[in-house]
């Protein structure tokens, strides 16, 4: 669906979004191979010429992306490094599109300015060279890890390229090499689900010193066994929500609501769905969340290309418009590029905006 854009000038840095190609993956895939990459990763297929169709940076017509920040999403590791290290390869490679971007041939538009890798840490100690590799690669760029920690009893939540144990935030082995981390002064983005989101707290306040990004809204749940129930549990995600906002520490991304685990909408891909009936859908959740943590630590994502699921670019992002319109213009510029720019180190794009 194509929608004319919403408040066009209004700057915005994408905090939160993938590149991947995982074409070569699709034999490991169960039946229906193409569905379920289409459900659950929104493309196959998503670089650097994917990005720039979406966001149009530096192109007439689109929302003022004004820059990005790459999350990790286990593509393109280095098969020829240890386990330990893979990792640096997605890195890297997001390093060279971070660099192509910066070439001046697209405007002012500055994709993957920032760059969030992965380290496991449940390596302990062991995980220290391997950040330090990850901030060389990254030339600059490079702003902090995810180790996500999604998990539920029932398997068809999240299929099977999602391995993390239950437990995985709590564990000795992650504490452990969370402290390691937390020395290096980066940040840690935190996925898992909504019925996890203890876990989250407990992170958050065992470590008070170390910014902690909550991906997603904390992910409620609308798919398999939580299919139709977002109802039903909305009072226990809004508690925990308010929970976590109280550890000053701790930041919201906005968004992930357009994936299939959430349910919001059901259908998709991109079924048509207007910005008008979207930001219906997600208001009781993102007022829920600014309310919560403020403006200063919240933060609209993308999370493409798997929230295309639920909507196009423009139609997500003309969705956090209307969202937004009640609050002030200082609270607009936060929740659209000022928070993901302190967060992440990115000032720079809006001095050049």
């Amino acid at each position: 669906m194509s929608e004319d854009i919403i408040d066009p000038d209004l700057s915005i840095i994408d905090p939160h979004h993938h590149l991947w190609d995982l074409r070569p993956l699709v034999p490991a895939f169960p039946e229906p191979r193409h569905d379920f990459i289409e459900a659950i990763a929104g493309a196959a297929y998503y670089t650097f010429d994917e990005l720039q169709h979406d966001t149009r940076g530096g192109l007439e017509g689109g929302h003022n992306i004004v820059g990005t920040v790459f999350m990790e999403c286990g593509a393109f590791y280095d098969a020829s490094r240890g386990d330990a290290m893979k990792s640096v390869g997605e890195v890297e490679f997001v390093n060279g599109v971070a660099a192509q971007g910066a070439s001046g041939l697209y405007g002012d538009y500055r994709p993957c300015a920032g760059i969030v890798g992965h380290a496991d840490l449940t390596l302990g100690d062991a995980v220290k060279p391997v950040v330090e590799a990850l901030v060389a690669a990254g030339n600059g760029r490079f702003r902090g890890i995810r180790h996500a920690a999604a998990w539920d009893a029932d398997p068809d939540v999240l299929g099977p390229p999602f391995h993390a144990p239950e437990g995985l935030y709590g564990s000795d082995a992650f504490r452990a090499g969370f402290a390691a981390y937390a020395e290096h002064g980066l940040t840690f983005d935190a996925w898992l689900l909504e019925p996890q989101l203890g876990d989250v707290l407990d992170l958050a306040k065992a470590f008070p010193q170390q910014t902690i990004v909550l991906d997603h809204c904390g992910t409620p749940l609308g798919i398999a066994c939580y299919k139709g129930k977002q109802h039903e549990h909305f009072d226990r995600w809004r508690a925990s929500i308010k929970a976590i906002a109280e550890c000053e520490n701790v930041v919201v991304k906005l968004g992930g609501l357009a994936m299939a685990f959430c349910g919001l909408p059901e259908d998709g891909p991109m079924k048509g769905h207007s910005s008008e009936h979207l930001a219906a859908l997600w208001r009781p959740y993102v007022e829920t969340c600014i309310e919560a943590f403020g403006a200063d630590r919240a933060m609209f994502e993308s999370n493409y290309p798997v929230d295309r699921w639920g909507a196009s670019y423009e139609v997500l992002w003309n969705a956090f418009k209307r969202l937004s319109h009640s609050h002030s213009e200082d609270e607009r510029q936060a929740l659209f590029a000022g928070t993901a720019a302190r967060v992440y180190g990115l000032e720079h794009l809006l001095e050049a905006a």
